[in-house]
């Protein structure tokens, strides 16, 4: 008879069973739970210990977990369960971000032609399915929280809340309405958020223009060359900017050979031209354009000198005021900067102090306005109108180069649309009220984990602009 040898041993006995059997198992296992109410037992079996408190940014309830959502939840769950096993009682509420445009893009996506009032009611059905959907779904990935009592920002009781904090804000003069260019995504046709801009990769059509000077001391004698990747702006061009401190030439060209980087039709256009830009962008204006210069400069001297100057509109029948501007940079372009105060920062900062308009003829879809002055183009989308502004300048004379110009570009979070720049009356919250606090609280009372966080969250709060808190749209805090 064969001796089974496995008797013999002294073998470690274990009611563990041998495989973990995960998929039967953790149902049950979550079913305990649910059934003991052993959330709860933690919580009274804690109610006098240290209290631990997890703010939770919330989720947006617009559709089923992902990867990411589910890595967030995961990582605080670890984070409340580990202070709890310290002893401490570590209450965990969880919540739903139920308002903004994630619900309502996808609302209006699937339904046409709503009210305001239609999509709000839609808005709140489709939000409170997916809280249901979600709070299933992180049960089951075993995250402890109060899930039958979560916060819900279309709450009318949490709505109140927001409004109370920010008629504090209003108290302390720290809201304001403004004319003044933000993010604007024409796909969903609203302001954005700088946290809600995406950037993408992408090829534009950069030119270079002149703006013939019609005065001052070289009134008729000569053309500022500016650089633009929006052609599309030109239109809303008021005036153009220089350093005052950089040396500037007034230099003239002669365009040699072909022009292998424009197209055919421009290769024999003007030969020759007077040109006012910055001296040390003569040579990359040279590379991109194919121009050189014709003997020494025939004058050179700081932005300062030209300041206030005024030169002709390259196809429209207004002038373009020189001003001086500490932004201006020689990195690229030609030291001149075409400035349109309805499409940029920069520009809405320069325009507003010096009493221009804040020009901005652009709808809400991103298709030109008649206040572009411009009748071809009304109704026609920005950046599609791009090649209808390079022939126009082609056809004026004024196209002194093209090329293509790859860059990284902001686009819409939701819509994947590019967004522009686009002057419209907003709300907003002054951060220079606020950055001082924020950043001694940074520096001074946040433990940083790991600890190069605290330079990278201090440099975006130093270079914050102005929040804009309103939205174009009818589903949100009311």
């Amino acid at each position: 008879m064969s001796q089974n040898y496995k008797d013999t041993l002294n073998l470690p006995r274990t009611d563990f069973p041998m495989k973990a059997n995960l998929a039967a198992r953790e149902p049950e296992l979550l079913k305990m739970w649910e059934e003991t109410r052993l959330y709860t037992q933690i919580q009274k079996a804690r109610k006098d210990r240290q209290l631990f408190v997890l703010h939770d940014g919330p989720p947006f309830a617009n559709g089923d977990v992902h990867m990411g959502t589910a890595l967030n939840k995961i990582l605080k769950d670890l984070v409340v369960k580990s202070q709890t096993m310290l002893g401490k009682r570590a209450p965990y509420v969880p919540g739903w971000d139920c308002h903004g445009l994630p619900i309502e893009y996808k609302v209006v996506k699937e339904s046409r032609d709503l009210s305001p009032l239609e999509v709000r009611k839609k808005s709140e059905v489709f939000a409170r399915k997916y809280v249901d959907l979600q709070r299933e779904q992180f049960k089951r990935l075993g995250v402890f929280g109060d899930w039958e009592n979560p916060y819900l920002t279309l709450d009318p009781k949490y709505e109140a809340e927001i409004l109370r904090a920010f008629a504090v804000l209003i108290e302390k003069n720290l809201v304001y309405q403004s004319k003044k260019p933000v993010f604007w995504s024409t796909g969903a046709q609203t302001a954005l958020a700088e946290a809600e801009v995406e950037y993408q990769e992408r090829d534009d059509t950069a030119v270079y223009v002149k703006f013939p000077i019609v005065s001052g001391e070289f009134k008729d004698k000569a053309s500022i060359a500016i650089w633009t990747t929006t052609p599309w702006t030109l239109p809303a061009n008021l005036a153009i900017a220089v350093d005052p401190k950089e040396i500037y030439v007034v230099q003239e060209f002669r365009r040699v050979g072909q022009v292998s980087n424009l197209p055919s039709e421009d290769r024999n256009l003007e030969s020759r031209a007077t040109l006012l830009l910055a001296d040390r962008l003569v040579d990359a204006f040279c590379l991109a354009t194919k121009f050189e210069p014709t003997g020494e400069p025939l004058q050179s001297f700081p932005g300062s000198k030209i300041d206030k100057i005024s030169a002709q509109h390259p196809f429209l029948d207004r002038q373009s005021i020189v001003l001086t501007a500490d932004f201006v940079t020689m990195d690229t372009g030609t030291g001149a900067v075409h400035i349109a105060p309805g499409h940029g920062e920069d520009d809405y900062r320069l325009g507003s102090k010096n009493k221009l308009s804040i020009l901005s003829p652009v709808d809400d879809h991103g298709r030109f306005t008649d206040e572009a002055g411009l009748p071809n183009l009304v109704g026609k989308y920005v950046f599609d109108a791009n090649i209808d502004i390079v022939n126009l300048l082609r056809e004026r004379g004024m196209l002194l180069g093209e090329q293509k110009f790859h860059h990284s570009y902001p686009y819409c979070w939701r819509s994947k649309t590019p967004i522009i720049f686009r002057a419209v009356e907003q709300f907003f919250i002054r951060i220079d009220e606020l950055r001082g606090q924020a950043l001694d609280a940074i520096h001074n009372e946040v433990k940083w984990i790991p600890a190069w966080g605290e330079n990278r969250i201090a440099g975006t709060v130093e270079s914050r602009p102005d929040w804009v808190i309103s939205r174009q749209r009818s589903w949100g805090v009311p």
